[in-house]
């Protein structure tokens, strides 16, 4: 489970260009969950992943991650318990090394690294039987650098990477925004499949309004830092993009825009 309490976030503080973006923000996500959020830019969405992973600081707050006060904890320490998928398919992987070299990368984190004893035979077939389910083709690439790989297989292979050690939390950063159509729909059938078998608890933002309403378990929408709309069970099944659309659509008029 993954809390915020009472988070306030200030950009800038101090100069004239200072902005408070939470305030007195509080978050519950329940283990097990699979929250979708959406709103639009500037909304806090991406603000919130970073809070969570720590990579931005709250000015005040404290952010809790199964009862465990991690506040002040450095990103790379809060990494060994949330995985996190980026937008760019460039920023998950080394672009320089292999498959198999950044599957073992993965294997590893947060622990001491020793390159010569990294990729050994039984863990070679263990991460090509791994890549294997992916079905797209990467078992016959293990020893291809992953920059020669399509944003789409970077993508699966960034998302593998990130839950390949148990993890308490799995954060999705608009992770099919920068991918073509189909090959989007196939992240999001794999990030099911993974976010099912696994029963992660995960936090995905997303533009795709269809994707936050088609999946998980509970949907809320952002605006200016508050939540504006917190559906889950029998009312998150029963609602549609159009009404998440409508809601979106009355901010932009109360805003002017």
């Amino acid at each position: 489970m993954i809390e915020l309490k009472n988070i306030v976030k200030i950009f800038n503080a101090g100069t004239v260009n200072e902005t408070q973006l939470f305030n007195d923000f509080s978050l519950t996500v329940k283990k097990g969950e699979f929250l979708s959020v959406v709103g639009s830019n500037g909304s806090g969405k991406t603000t919130l992943l970073n809070i969570i992973s720590g990579t931005l600081p709250v000015n005040s707050g404290d952010v809790l991650l199964d009862a465990e006060n991690i506040t002040k904890l450095p990103e790379y320490m809060r990494a060994r318990k949330i995985g996190r998928v980026f937008q760019n398919p460039s920023v998950g992987t080394v672009p320089d090394m292999t498959i198999s070299e950044n599957l073992s990368l993965a294997l590893n984190k947060g622990k001491p690294y020793l390159f010569k004893f990294a990729v050994n035979k039984r863990l070679k077939d263990q991460f090509k039987e791994i890549v294997f389910q992916l079905g797209l083709g990467l078992e016959d690439k293990m020893e291809v650098p992953v920059g020669l790989l399509s944003g789409g297989q970077r993508q699966a292979l960034s998302l593998i990477m990130s839950t390949l050690t148990p993890v308490d939390l799995l954060l999705l950063d608009e992770h099919t925004a920068a991918l073509d159509p189909r090959t989007a729909e196939i992240i999001m059938q794999l990030t099911d499949k993974v976010v099912k078998e696994k029963q992660l608890t995960v936090i995905m933002v997303t533009h795709n309004l269809r994707y936050a309403v088609q999946y998980g378990n509970r949907l809320i929408m952002m605006d200016k830092g508050n939540i504006v709309i917190d559906r889950s069970g029998t009312d998150k099944q029963n609602t549609t993009v159009e009404d998440v659309l409508a809601v979106f659509n009355n901010i932009s008029i109360e805003c002017g825009n």
